[in-house]
């Protein structure tokens, strides 16, 4: 039997009503066109303010997926999965603006984040988006050393001041941050800012974690580069390995613009870079710590096998497992009841602002082979376990 098949340990805390839900709502998102018309509905009537939509959201998508509306209101959340063992990462989910006033407030929000999980070992990691501090045109052009107008370079330097005053602040409270990976064509700069936080302030453990995505070309290399360069300067490395999530628009781009896809042929392509980076990992511990996000079973394990082989404790502070919050229960409980350290992204924020990111999850959850197929034959299997 393979091991995250426990679905006792995964639903626990479900009851048979919650599983109900979530079975529909799995359900709804198993086709992609349906999901394609159902996300696009929902845009619609939120951006029209529709006065029942709130209600609508925040008793389905919101239950399953999101932590609730403010971060007060998901430590309800937080404290529930820390009862059994896995920790929260609050993830401030405002997606597709881009004015100066919304990148501070973000900002701002961020390091409230930080002074409120302080001393919290439920919430182990702090988190942000590259693109919640800056125009995703500004990074590609940094990051193809265009030459910026002097308003861009102002414009740049605000961004380098977000990344920095989150970053010292999480060294100052002892708090990990994990920046996470967003288009290739904006990544060259996002890295390059990661790399100069890591060396500033993981000089004596690693505080500023970079997101690698494994279903991009190149990678590896990418992680080789900076460790040489880590050994050189003398700070340490912390990474969320991942595969992606960009995929069908990163090759659309490449084809459309006429520059080489930068993606992995195909799923098995993907899959052996990722099972590389777990390899670079293990063989480097002495400077790179990891935080696997996968709802991969077989790389879960594979991570499993490879610190067993090489003597590693389970709860070894250089490996963390993660998934979302709501998605593979079935992974997070099993690995939190063996002493593993896990924990799940939990998205939190205003109905409004934070249905783009659910719509784009729901879009991503249609194109990860057999994930919501998964999640559905679980939650059938526990109700059926519960009615014996």
């Amino acid at each position: 039997m393979p091991i995250f098949n426990d679905t006792k340990v995964a639903f626990a805390d479900k009851t048979d009503a919650q599983l109900r839900k979530a079975y529909w709502m799995f359900k709804m998102i198993e086709k992609p066109a349906l999901t394609n018309i159902g996300t696009s509905l929902l845009n619609f009537t939120v951006h029209n303010n529709f006065p029942f939509v709130n209600g609508i959201v925040k008793n389905t998508l919101f239950e399953q997926f999101v932590g609730g509306e403010t971060r007060e209101e998901s430590m309800k959340a937080v404290k529930q999965l820390f009862k059994r063992g896995v920790g929260s990462i609050f993830d401030y989910s405002i997606e597709g603006k881009e004015d100066e006033e919304t990148f501070d407030a973000v900002c701002q929000e961020i390091k409230d984040i930080i002074k409120f999980s302080v001393g919290n070992p439920a919430i182990p990691f702090i988190v942000f988006k590259p693109t919640a501090f800056g125009r995703i045109d500004l990074y590609e052009a940094v990051g193809k050393n265009a030459e910026l107008t002097s308003s861009q370079k102002e414009e740049w330097a605000r961004v380098v001041k977000r990344f920095d005053e989150v970053c010292k602040l999480c060294h100052e409270h002892d708090k990990k941050v994990m920046i996470d990976a967003e288009e290739s064509w904006m990544q060259d700069s996002a890295d390059q800012l990661c790399e100069e936080m890591m060396e500033k302030y993981n000089q004596e453990k690693p505080i500023v974690w970079n997101t690698i995505q494994m279903y991009r070309t190149h990678r590896l290399e990418y992680m080789e580069a900076n460790l040489q360069h880590a050994r050189e300067k003398n700070y340490f490395i912390g990474y969320k390995i991942v595969r992606g999530a960009y995929m069908e628009k990163e090759r659309a781009r490449a084809a459309e613009k006429g520059y080489p896809d930068p993606i992995q042929p195909d799923k098995e392509a993907s899959d052996k870079n990722y099972n590389a980076g777990i390899d670079f990992v293990m063989n480097h511990l002495d400077k790179v710590s990891a935080f696997f996000g996968t709802h991969n079973e077989v790389s879960s394990e594979l991570v499993m096998d490879k610190m067993k082989a090489k003597g590693i404790e389970n709860d070894n502070p250089n490996i963390y497992f993660g998934q979302l919050y709501g998605m593979s229960d079935n992974i997070s409980f099993y690995l939190s009841d063996k002493g593993y350290n896990v924990a799940k992204y939990l998205p939190y924020g205003p109905v409004k602002d934070v249905v783009p990111y659910l719509t784009r999850r729901a879009r991503e959850n249609t194109s990860v082979a057999g994930q919501t197929g998964r999640e559905l034959g679980l939650i059938k299997k526990e109700l059926e376990r519960r009615r014996k």
